[in-house]
């Protein structure tokens, strides 16, 4: 196998595994069996081991000491944690957002909004990828790769978290709405209100998470 067609098979492992675990195929806490992985893939057991080792510097596996790597848990503790990291680096993000946007950017956010809103009225339970991708195209719309890259990361590791627990629909329409509230502020270009509105928003994510952890645990 050359070198570049290693890194391209494990370039695909690693986003199929980071796929199964944000959807919770892979629940948190699992063990990955590489044996059986790469029997299942057909592949070799270096590409995986490669792959493995990326999503462990992404934040959404852990090395567990003679078992080999396992989904994340986290405690209430480190959920306080990663919002802190969220929360400073998303309120900085929304208010570069409304003082950078451009008119294509403001667009995809109202756009997310509105395929949101249709996902919520017809009753299905609002997909991660609509959630995460307004936050993209609000990252997209402050001109900051750096910022955007480390939220990338920390928000991943909240999808983990809370792939396998349930939110409650007035959860999800409280998030929706802060979500077009937010784009609205961009538009306007209130830096201030954009940002104010996503300390308020992650604080209720935050909230609704630890709720959703201890109601699992009883």
């Amino acid at each position: 196998m050359t070198g570049l067609v290693h890194r391209r098979l494990a370039g695909q492992v690693v986003e199929m595994l980071r796929e199964q675990i944000l959807t919770g195929v892979l629940p948190l806490g699992s063990r990955l069996n590489e044996v059986e992985i790469a029997r299942d893939l057909g592949i070799s057991r270096s590409p995986l081991r490669e792959a493995i080792g990326q999503l462990v510097s992404d934040g959404l596996l852990v090395h567990v000491p003679n078992k080999g790597a396992a989904v994340l848990t986290a405690g209430p503790e480190d959920v306080a944690a990663l919002f802190e990291l969220r929360s400073a680096l998303e309120c900085r993000a929304a208010r570069l957002a409304a003082l950078r946007r451009q008119p294509k950017e403001v667009a995809r956010m109202r756009k997310v909004c509105v395929r949101s809103r249709t996902a919520r009225e017809t009753g299905r339970k609002l997909p991660y990828d609509l959630d995460l991708e307004f936050h993209r195209a609000l990252m997209e719309a402050a001109h900051s790769p750096r910022i955007a890259e480390q939220v990338w990361l920390v928000q991943q590791q909240v999808i983990v978290l809370r792939s396998g627990l349930v939110s409650r629909p007035a959860h999800t329409e409280a998030s929706l709405a802060d979500h077009e509230a937010m784009a609205e502020a961009v538009a306007d270009g209130d830096a201030d209100l954009a940002a104010s509105l996503m300390e308020s928003h992650l604080s209720l994510v935050e909230t609704e998470l630890l709720h959703s952890m201890r109601s699992e645990a009883t």
